[in-house]
């Protein structure tokens, strides 16, 4: 028999204490790390990245690049781990397929009319089979944020539940847009919803939409996710995207993570950066951690 999906009950969802939130977050900024862990996890942080491009301008060519790039951070310094994952526009992902052939680099695709998933399900359930097809490993949706806002919650799971049978083998993270949401007590409602509707990865943001990734929306994120956790034993992935550009932060996030769910969650299968900017930065820390010089930005790309 197959698993029986849990409908969402949204009095089921507990209100925020955003004070609370904002002052937990705070704290995670002042934790001090040594060298060596620092060092750590710059490159566990590096093998959590989605490297990603989604421009209307996208062209073989630069989807190519970036999957060399994901595979050789710096070919200088060989130690350097390469990215979790390439993440493209769907007819992208055979040519991303074919460049990391040979790599454990996983091809992502964002799917059903990203990024603002204002189309009917049928072409969402196309958009996200023509991925699969093509060779996507994960699906990177977006829910229909008009219609959580308006209260309609069981439309919102339905088409959830659809894109991950849908899927089939590949991973479905589903996207909130939390900057659309307006309160952590939507974030909350959105990932308990998306997390019982069949999410694999609840993600913050398209990338598209400011504010994107904060610390206090991936905070109600981890601790939603944690209660799944402890009420199901079944883990569930995260990824904050948009936002995160420098090391600093992204060790913040870490810390967060580590803090909120165990080190468990410290692991690219369930945690995830949406941010290509922080690529550079990673390999300019670890560059530095070495040589104790910086190198400039011009020897790095700007994908």
């Amino acid at each position: 028999m197959g698993t029986t999906i849990q409908p969402y009950n949204p009095a089921l969802s507990p209100s925020i204490d955003q004070v609370g939130v904002e002052e937990r977050c705070a704290r995670f900024q002042t934790r001090s790390i040594k060298d060596a862990t620092k060092t750590a996890g710059l490159k566990l942080a590096m093998s959590m990245i989605d490297l990603t491009t989604l421009e209307g301008k996208d062209s073989e060519g630069k989807v190519r690049q970036l999957c060399y790039k994901a595979m050789h951070p710096h070919d200088a310094f060989p130690g350097i781990p390469q990215v979790a994952a390439v993440c493209v526009y769907p007819t992208m992902v055979k040519i991303a397929r074919h460049a990391l052939k040979g790599s454990d680099i996983h091809v992502a695709s964002v799917a059903t009319a990203f990024p603002s998933g204002l189309a009917p399900l049928s072409v969402k359930l196309e958009d996200t089979r023509f991925a699969v097809d093509e060779g996507a490993d994960e699906i990177d949706m977006v829910i229909s944020r008009g219609k959580f806002l308006q209260g309609e919650f069981n439309f919102v799971f339905d088409e959830i539940a659809a894109i991950k049978e849908a899927c089939g083998k590949a991973h479905l993270k589903v996207i909130l847009e939390t900057g659309e949401l307006s309160t952590l007590d939507n974030v909350r409602k959105a990932s308990d919803l998306a997390i019982l509707a069949g999410a694999d990865f609840i993600k913050t943001s398209t990338g598209k939409i400011q504010p994107a990734a904060t610390m206090p929306v991936t905070l109600v994120m981890l601790e939603a996710i944690r209660d799944h956790y402890y009420a199901t034993g079944k883990m569930i992935g995260m990824k904050p995207a948009g936002g995160i550009a420098n090391s600093k932060l992204a060790l913040h996030y870490l810390v967060m993570v580590k803090e909120t769910l165990g080190a468990a969650w410290l692991h690219p299968d369930w945690f995830r950066f949406g941010a290509s900017k922080l690529a550079n930065d990673i390999v300019m820390q670890l560059v530095k951690q070495e040589t104790g010089v910086y190198q400039s930005l011009n020897y790095f790309s700007n994908d």
